[in-house]
C-alpha cells in the first residue's frame, strides 16, 4: 500500500509525501542551550514551504474522508 500512497502524494509533490511520512515540520532554534520553536516571522522561505507541505497533506487526507470519518479524526 505504501507504494500507492507514495505515488499519489508524489504526483502532487514529493514534499507532501515527505510531510506524511516524517513530520509535522516545525522549525526550531537553540536559545541559551535550549531548543525551542522558531517564531514564524523568522522562518526562511524554505522552512515556510516545508510547513506548507504539512497543510497540503492534511488537506488531501481530510478531503478523502466522509463526514463521519472526518468528525471522528478531527
Amino acid at each position: 500500500m505504501e507504494n500507492y500512497d507514495e505515488n499519489f502524494y508524489g504526483i502532487q509533490d514529493m514534499g507532501i509525501w515527505d510531510a506524511v511520512v516524517n513530520r509535522p515540520f516545525m522549525p526550531m532554534q537553540v536559545i541559551k542551550e535550549e531548543t525551542v520553536k522558531k517564531p514564524w516571522s523568522e522562518w526562511s522561505d524554505s522552512e515556510k514551504k516545508k510547513a506548507q507541505y504539512d497543510s497540503l497533506a492534511k488537506n488531501i487526507i481530510t478531503s478523502a474522508l466522509n463526514m463521519d470519518e472526518f468528525f471522528r479524526v478531527s
